[in-house]
Parts: C-alpha cells; sequence; structure tokens
C-alpha cells in the first residue's frame, strides 16, 4: 500500500511567503505594543508613576494587545511549519519540554497582564509587581522561540544533538547564533513602545519626552545588536552582502531613521507608516537569511505545489475583514482618546 504523498505546498511559495511576512509583521507590530509598553510603563521614569494617565491607559490596553498578539502569532507560525515541516518540528522535539512551556508563559503572562489592569491595590507596587511577572513570561516566549528557530535553520547541529539527547530537554547551545538577533528583537520592542508613549502621551510634555528618550536610545540599542547579529552570521554574512536583501534591509534602516524624524516633529501618522515598513523589511531580510542558511539543505521553492484554493480564499476574506474590524476598532479609540 502506497502512503499518501504531503510533500507539497497548498499555494504558490510566493504566495504563502507573503502572506506569512505579513501576517508575522502585525504579530510583531503587536508584540512590541506589549513588551515595549511594560518596559516603558516599569523604566520610562513617569511622573506619578502608576498614576500617570498614560500609564493607566497603557495598562488598560495590555489584555486586549496580548489577544491581538497571540491571535495574529497564530498565522504566521503555520505558514512556517507549511513550508518548513520538517525543521521546525526537529527542532521544536530537540527542545520539546521548552517548547511546551511556551504555553504555560503565554497563559500566566497573560493573567498577570489582566491582574495588572484590573489592580485596584493602592499604591504601584503590587502593579509593578504583576507588570514585572508579565514581562519575565514574555521574554522567556520571544527567547525560546528564538532558540527553536534558530536550531531549525541548523539541520547538522540538530542530528548532532539529538544523537546525543532524545529527550527533549536539548536547550540550543549556539547561543551566538540567536543572542543578538533576540536582543535585537526586544530593543526594537523597546523602540515601538516609545512611539506609543510618545502618541499616547503628546499632549503631555513629560510623557512625550519619556517616549521621545525610549524611542531614541531603543532605536540606537537596537542598531547595534542588529550588527552585533550580522557579524555573528560568520560565513552567511558574505551571501547575505551579495543578495538583494541587503538593499531590504539598508532601506529599512533608513526608514527607520525617518520615522525618528517625523516621530520628533510629533508627526505620527508618517512615522507609524515609516515604522511599520521598516519592521515589514526587517522580516523579509530574516526570512531571505534563513533561506541563505538553509540553502544547501533545503529549498521551499523547490517543494511541489498542488493548489489548494478554497481553504486560502476563505482564510484571506476573514483576514481582510479581520484587519478591517481591527482598523475600525483603533479608529474609534484614538477618536475617544481626542475627545477625552
Amino acid at each position: 500500500m502506497n502512503l499518501p504523498d504531503y510533500q507539497y505546498l497548498p499555494a504558490p511559495f510566493g504566495l504563502i511567503n507573503a502572506l506569512h511576512l505579513l501576517t508575522l509583521t502585525l504579530h510583531f507590530a503587536a508584540m512590541n505594543f506589549v513588551v515595549g509598553g511594560v518596559v516603558a510603563v516599569l523604566w520610562a521614569g513617569f511622573d506619578g508613576r502608576s498614576e500617570h494617565p498614560v500609564v493607566q491607559r497603557f495598562v488598560g490596553l495590555f489584555p486586549t494587545a496580548m489577544a491581538a498578539t497571540v491571535t495574529l502569532g497564530v498565522a504566521p507560525l503555520l505558514f512556517l511549519q507549511l513550508v518548513y515541516p520538517h525543521q521546525v518540528y526537529a527542532a521544536s522535539i530537540i527542545s520539546a519540554w521548552y517548547w511546551l512551556a511556551i504555553i504555560g508563559a503565554v497563559i500566566t503572562g497573560y493573567y498577570l497582564l489582566y491582574g495588572a489592569a484590573l489592580s485596584t491595590a493602592s499604591g504601584s507596587g503590587h502593579r509593578r509587581l504583576l507588570l514585572f511577572a508579565a514581562l519575565i513570561c514574555l521574554l522567556y516566549v520571544s527567547l525560546a522561540y528564538s532558540s527553536v528557530f534558530s536550531l531549525a535553520e541548523r539541520p547538522g547541529l540538530m542530528k548532532q544533538l539529538y544523537a546525543a539527547d532524545p529527550s527533549g530537554r536539548t536547550w540550543n547551545p549556539d547561543a551566538g547564533a540567536y543572542a543578538f538577533r533576540w536582543l535585537h528583537m526586544i530593543l526594537g520592542a523597546v523602540t515601538v513602545g516609545g512611539f506609543f508613549v510618545g502618541l499616547l502621551g503628546k499632549d503631555d510634555a513629560g510623557a512625550f519626552r519619556a517616549g521621545r528618550n525610549l524611542f531614541l536610545w531603543g532605536m540606537v540599542l537596537a542598531a547595534l545588536a542588529g550588527f552585533g547579529y550580522l557579524f555573528s552570521l560568520g560565513p552567511h554574512l558574505r551571501s547575505l552582502m551579495r543578495s538583494p536583501a541587503i538593499w531590504t534591509l539598508n532601506i529599512s534602516i533608513v526608514l527607520a531613521a525617518g520615522a525618528l524624524h517625523f516621530f520628533f516633529r510629533r508627526q505620527f501618522v508618517p512615522a507609524a507608516a515609516l515604522l511599520f515598513i521598516s519592521l515589514l523589511l526587517m522580516v523579509y531580510t530574516r526570512h531571505a537569511l534563513r533561506l541563505l542558511q538553509l540553502e544547501t539543505a533545503y529549498n521551499p521553492a523547490s517543494v511541489r505545489v498542488a493548489p489548494q484554493w478554497s481553504p486560502f480564499l476563505l482564510f484571506l476574506a476573514c483576514f481582510v475583514l479581520a484587519l478591517g474590524v481591527v482598523a475600525w476598532i483603533l479608529r474609534l479609540f484614538f477618536r475617544g482618546a481626542r475627545n477625552r
């Protein structure tokens, strides 16, 4: 009896890739709001601490933003597993216990953010403790993802690690392959958090100054971590420099600087647009780097395509509808903020 052949893509690789990059960028945008916002609330130095209006608005939005982060993270994860099934599966099996712990960390962090938003305890100590604990959970999730997905790009290392210990308790030992990458992502989240601090506190001089400092120094430190990540690539750096992805990387850097310029001038719409496009181009650059690292082992563009258009059309319809609903909700939120 011949077993069914599941080695195919249900849509052209270009379409799957485009949807993956777009949904992953949206996921990162929501995640950056949560992580960067928590960092801003804990350490931005607002006057009045927990009683500051910007802090109150941020903390009240955290549960909703966390829900958006989780929801928007499902699609890119499924697209990734669709194109790289063997690599992602093998890496998650090698680090199975750490991978499964992500579920507990997400649920715990979600409840902690709800606890902070609903906290009625006097003073800021209780709320800050809840937010700090939630931040620890979020940092663990991001670090575990970085570790597993970096391992998925190293077939030789996966084979070696699984042969040495198949128990699922192996953490990716090559920290140099993902430490700067993870740090760049977290500092980028701080940058986005600074942007939202300035946006929500644009009418408050102290809040805008705190957001401006976070935006500026977060971007500077994220750039340094990004360069550290590039130099940690070893022989793959030369391949990246010769690929078209180097242009998207340079353009994303220029756009990020442009976003900073408009932010300082309090022109938030063009700043947000440039920041989002810069994030999208960086996500594309990271995707191109993954292809270069797997070049000798796996080429997803060569996988057989057997289109299944009805599920994709259903996904696209739901996706566009969801984006419209989110845009409407955000419009109502910021319109209400202007009226207060």
